[in-house]
C-alpha cells in the first residue's frame, strides 16, 4: 500500500497565521502539524509517501522533510494548484499510485488511535473511519443502519443525519483512480470524497470502522488549540518521528 498525504489548500480559516506558512506546517505542540498524519503511516509501514502541496509552500516542505531518507521512507510531491475537493487527490497522485492501494490521510488530521492493524489488515474495497462528533453538519456524515452497516454517507447535510463524522483516513483498492476520474464536481465546485465513499458503498465493498480515541481536523483555532492539548498529554510519547 503507498500512501498520500494532501496538504494543500491556502488555510484560510487559520488566517493570519496562514500569511506566513502552510496551516501543516503550524506547530502542533513540539512538532510540525504534518508529522502527526505522516506518523500514521509510517506506523502502519508504509514506505512510499506522496505529499501533494500548494506551490508557494513547496520550498518549506522540502526543507523540512526532504527525500525522507532519514526517516527511512521515500516522499515524491506533487503541486497542487488549486484545491478542487479531496478526490483531486488521485487525479494529481495517478502516477504515484501505479496501480497499488492506496491510503489518503488529510494533513490536518490528528488521530489518537494507532490504526496500524486496521491499515495493515486491508485488502480489498474501501475502508473509512468514524467519529461521534458534537458538530457533524462540517463534515461528511455517515448514517448507520440497525445492525451498525453504513447506510448512507452525506457531505455536510444541512438537516441532522447521524452524529458520527467520516475522518480525514481513507483506505482504497487500486479502482479508486478510475472511480475519481469519472466523478463531477459538486455544487461547491469540488471531487467530493464522499462520491467516491458512496459508490464503494453502494457497490456493498465500503467498511466504515467507529474509532474510540481522541481525532481533531486541526483547521480551525479551536481545533488547533485541542490538539495542543492531545499532542501534549497522550500522542508525543507514540511518535516514530
Amino acid at each position: 500500500m503507498r500512501g498520500i498525504i494532501l496538504s494543500g489548500g491556502s488555510g484560510t480559516r487559520l488566517s493570519p497565521l496562514t500569511k506566513i506558512t502552510s496551516k501543516q506546517l503550524l506547530p502542533v505542540y513540539n512538532r510540525p502539524m504534518i508529522y502527526y498524519p505522516l506518523n500514521t503511516l509510517i506506523q502502519a509501514g508504509i514506505k512510499e509517501i506522496l505529499i501533494i502541496i500548494a506551490p508557494e509552500r513547496a520550498g518549506d516542505y522540502l526543507n523540512l522533510l526532504g527525500s525522507g531518507k532519514d526517516l527511512g521512507i521515500k516522499l515524491s510531491y506533487e503541486i497542487q494548484d488549486r484545491p478542487e475537493g479531496i478526490a483531486q487527490a488521485f487525479i494529481i497522485g495517478q502516477n504515484f499510485i501505479d496501480g497499488e492501494d492506496v491510503a489518503l490521510i488529510l494533513g490536518d488530521n490528528i488521530f489518537e488511535d494507532n490504526l496500524s492493524s486496521e491499515i495493515q489488515n486491508f485488502q480489498s474495497g474501501a475502508k473509512i473511519f468514524a467519529k461521534k462528533v458534537k458538530d457533524p453538519s462540517r463534515f461528511g456524515v455517515v448514517k448507520f443502519d440497525h445492525q451498525g452497516r453504513a447506510e448512507k454517507i452525506i457531505e455536510k447535510p444541512s438537516t441532522y443525519l447521524s452524529d458520527y463524522a467520516v475522518t480525514g483516513l481513507y483506505l482504497y483498492d487500486s479502482r479508486v483512480l478510475e472511480i475519481a476520474q469519472k466523478i463531477k464536481p459538486s455544487p461547491r465546485g469540488e471531487l467530493e470524497i464522499t462520491d467516491i465513499n458512496n459508490w464503494y458503498l453502494q457497490q456493498g465493498e465500503l467498511q466504515v470502522s467507529p474509532i474510540s480515541g481522541e481525532w481533531l481536523d486541526a483547521g480551525t483555532f479551536d481545533s488547533l488549540f485541542q490538539a495542543q492539548e492531545l499532542a501534549k498529554k497522550k500522542l508525543i510519547n507514540n511518535m516514530l518521528i
